[in-house]
């Protein structure tokens, strides 16, 4: 369970954040949608401890980010290409974290496996070192490398960003597979809408840092309220 108090962050005259009290249930998927701007990205950053509160705090199954971190054992995260270690190819990268995580290289190899259609044969085999990959293949180098050590905490910012049509459908169904077979919490933050809708339990509505909407979204409903919200900002 991840806890939300007084959580504020602003930038100059700009409220980032300001959510006084929010609660995310183990096992929900939650999508984070909003416009440029909402704090979506700024949220997670403080959920991972990459950024720091101006003032509240939050905590993930009673651990505080900032003073421990045994929360990281069970948590995968990509946020943008300041996670990876571009030098190395995907295999050298997924074999390092698997070696931080402590997984064995068959271990390794075998998860990997798993993302064969997600990778759609230009990640894995290529002999090409990350920083030289596209946008596409790079978001996909994430996404996977956050999913490797089967994580019960997933925390993905804009995943469906630079991957075509295909590999978008693929992911959908990567992510609602996982969440299903794991139980894992999910928290995705995401510029399309349907995308969101089709995969998440519960949606957070963001506007100018502040939650002002959270939607049941087990079956779909929340498709009507987030479409007529996004339409009036038109």
């Amino acid at each position: 369970m991840i806890t939300i108090e007084n959580l504020k962050k602003q930038f100059g005259e700009t409220v980032a954040c300001d959510i006084p009290s929010f609660t995310i249930k183990d096992g929900d998927v939650l999508g984070l949608v909003g416009n440029n701007g909402a704090g979506k990205t700024t949220l997670f950053r403080m959920l991972l401890d990459l950024l720091k509160p101006d003032e509240g705090h939050v905590t993930i199954n009673g651990i505080d980010p900032a003073t421990s971190e045994a929360w990281k054992q069970h948590t995968g995260a990509y946020i943008d290409e300041g996670f990876l270690i571009d030098y190395l190819t995907p295999e050298e990268y997924f074999a390092f974290l698997g070696k931080v995580s402590g997984m064995r290289q068959a271990d390794v190899d075998e998860r990997i496996s798993h993302f064969e259609r997600l990778a759609g044969g230009e990640v894995f085999g290529q002999k090409k070192l990350i920083r030289n990959l596209s946008a596409g293949n790079k978001q996909k180098v994430g996404i996977i490398a956050a999913l490797l050590s089967s994580p019960q905490l997933v925390i993905l910012d804009e995943p469906f960003n630079f991957l075509d049509p295909s590999s978008q459908n693929i992911l959908k169904h990567t992510l609602t597979d996982y969440a299903r077979q794991t139980g894992a919490t999910l928290l995705i933050s995401s510029h399309n809408l349907q995308h969101t809708v089709d995969i998440s339990s519960r949606i957070a509505l963001l506007e100018k840092g502040v939650i002002i909407r959270d939607l049941d979204n087990h079956n779909l409903e929340a498709q009507e309220q987030l479409t007529a919200y996004f339409d009036a900002q038109v």
